[in-house]
């Protein structure tokens, strides 16, 4: 700062004051003073002469930028081909204008369209601006090119300053590129930009990267492998380097250098987590790879409900908010009711053989399930949706078995025939072997699954239970022998099914029930059911289940019900090892386990 002073007034002032003040007056007019007030010397008053030199330059440049640049927009001869648009509040008429899809595009070559997506990824070169747009798991390429007419740079400028994930709206001509781009769905087209509109514009910077969201698996496997390998040897290496000493110590120590240097350079992208992917779900959907994922679930269901639509079965839809506990178990959600208790569903078993019994014949459901379970693993769930059937049958509960094996072949076959798209587009992140599986299904007696275990070196008992790392090891065995991904296990052991299960006629350690198994791991449980209310009753008492808490299912078989057999599959684990994803919570929309409520 520039200091002037001018002489004080020494009158009625402390002797302190007036020397302070006399020493003020001493000071020449206009010199210069630094923090300290004493004046600067010579080499500080030069660093502060170029320092407000410099300043001065900055100011001038940004003044004659702001001065090109308003001048440059006067003459914008791409006015009205660029904007940022308001909020859509849907206050004007709609117009007759046509918005394509990404996958039209390929017969609409030589034509101008309308298309709106989402700005994929954003990259410039000189006078060219790229735009990659997606529409779900579609992508296109649009190219700016600045010419004299249409293209300014102020609009090439504005292109390069729109955010990843921003909406646009993109007037453009079909082309064929020169050479089939590879970084794009749309392979054999591009478009050749007209007009701009950003719609909604994202905020940045992304708190994941699609890119790194959607890298392929075996990217990410080798980049860990190398990863892990390198860390081993740094242990060995810091090991050896406790004890050493002089040179040794020296050598050692250069080596520990550049093990670290090469397992920094190992890490050449990121790794998005489980975690960090679930909190920023809604991003994380946007993926190609998600957005197929959550059609093949969409096709699951879909092909479920057609097939069974197809054989007479009515949909139905059972209540979730029960007096007790569905399958008289421990596992169930409590939630207050009015001043008194009620349950999550466990399951619709109850209330489908309620609707046989009601001469519904054959019914399905789709719907949520609950379990309060503490199972944090890949396959289990808090709550998952159920894909649920039961129905009557005349002579043999393997006429219900024959009709979920056609429903789980019509299920694989649709998916292989209608969504080969999305299967492929999965492959690319995750890559899976196509499913193997015959016609009719493989059947085999839970002795028989026993048998191929103890003579893989397990020591069972026939109505022992199957563990998970016995059902996966029992599929590899099964997939060996057989050449099948899909088998069908029946004659449970009695002991380890619900109370409404009927006994097996011909040996009462066991049960007419079976389980269903995909790539090694079980898909949907199922039995026949008990119709009979007084044996209902006694199988009720032995499980120790409380009569009165169910009483309304028991008496539903009072008045006579037919026999009936059915099954119950959860839609994420069939969507998870058909994909074979490895973890349920992949294809699960927002799932819900012990640890996780949210979003």
């Amino acid at each position: 700062h520039r200091y002037i002073f001018a002489p004080p007034l020494l009158l009625n002032m402390s002797s302190e004051d007036q020397k302070v003040a006399t020493s003020a007056e001493q000071v020449p007019e206009n010199v210069e003073l630094g923090p300290d007030g004493k004046p600067l010397s010579k080499k500080a008053l030069k660093k502060l002469e170029a320092k407000r030199k410099k300043e001065e330059a900055k100011r001038q440049r940004e003044a004659e930028r702001e001065a090109a640049f308003a001048e440059a927009a006067a003459k914008d001869y791409s006015k009205g081909r660029y904007e940022v648009a308001g909020v859509i509040r849907s206050e004007q008429e709609r117009s007759d204008r046509a918005y394509v899809k990404i996958p039209e595009l390929a017969a609409k070559v030589g034509q101008e369209v309308l298309l709106r997506g989402r700005v994929h990824s954003n990259r410039a070169a000189g006078n060219l601006a790229f735009l990659v747009l997606r529409q779900r798991q579609h992508t296109v390429q649009v190219v700016a090119a600045k010419d004299e007419e249409k293209i300014s740079k102020l609009m090439i400028k504005f292109i390069q300053t729109i955010t990843s994930e921003s909406i646009v709206d993109v007037v453009a001509n079909v082309t064929v590129p020169p050479e089939p781009l590879t970084g794009t769905t749309e392979s054999g087209v591009e478009l050749q930009l007209e007009r701009i509109v950003v719609r909604c514009p994202a905020a940045s910077p992304l708190p994941i990267q699609l890119e790194d969201a959607e890298r392929p698996q075996p990217l990410i496997d080798a980049q860990e492998r190398e990863i892990a390998a390198i860390s081993e040897e740094i242990a060995k290496v810091e090991a050896k380097l406790e004890a050493a000493s002089g040179e040794e110590k020296e050598k050692l120590q250069k080596e520990l250098e550049d093990l670290q240097a090469k397992k920094g350079s190992a890490l050449k992208f990121a790794v998005v987590g489980q975690n960090q992917r679930l909190d920023n779900r809604v991003l994380e959907l946007r993926t190609t790879t998600n957005q197929a994922i959550f059609k093949i679930q969409s096709a699951v269901c879909m092909l479920f409900r057609n097939t069974l639509l197809a054989q007479g079965f009515t949909e139905i839809h059972s209540p979730k908010l029960i007096s007790t506990a569905s399958e008289g178990g421990a596992d169930v959600f409590k939630v207050g009711y009015f001043g008194g208790d009620a349950y999550l569903a466990q399951s619709p078993q109850l209330y489908k053989q309620m609707c046989i019994a009601a001469d519904m014949d054959r019914v399905f459901e789709i719907g949520p399930v609950f379990r309060a379970e503490n199972s944090n693993t890949h396959r289990h769930m808090t709550e998952f949706n159920g894909l649920d059937l039961e129905m009557a049958f005349y002579e043999h509960y393997h006429e219900v078995l024959d009709v979920i094996d056609n429903m789980f072949t019509s299920i694989f076959d649709g998916l292989k025939e209608q969504f080969n798209t999305e299967l492929e587009t999965i492959k690319r992140q995750f890559p899976f072997e196509d499913l193997v599986y015959q016609k009719p299904t493989l059947r085999l007696r839970y002795e028989e699954g026993i048998a191929m275990l103890n003579a893989d070196g397990y020591k069972k008992e026939v109505t022992d239970d199957i563990s998970t790392p016995e059902e996966r090891r029992l599929g590899e065995l099964v997939k060996a022998k057989y050449n099948t991904d899909f088998y069908i296990l029946d004659k449970f052991p009695l002991c380890v099914r619900p109370f409404y299960t009927m006994p097996d006629p011909k040996d009462e350690r066991f049960s007419n029930s079976y389980d269903v198994f995909l790539r090694g791991e079980e898909i949907m449980s199922g039995a026949q059911r008990i119709h009979d209310m007084e044996m209902l009753v006694e199988r009720a008492n032995v499980h120790g289940v409380d009569l009165e808490s169910i009483r309304g299912y028991i008496e539903a078989f009072k008045y006579g019900a037919p026999p009936h057999a059915g099954g119950g599959v959860g839609m994420e684990r069939i969507v998870m090892l058909y994909l074979n994803l490895g973890n349920i919570r992949k294809s699960s929309l927002f799932p819900r386990d012990p640890k996780r409520l949210t979003p």
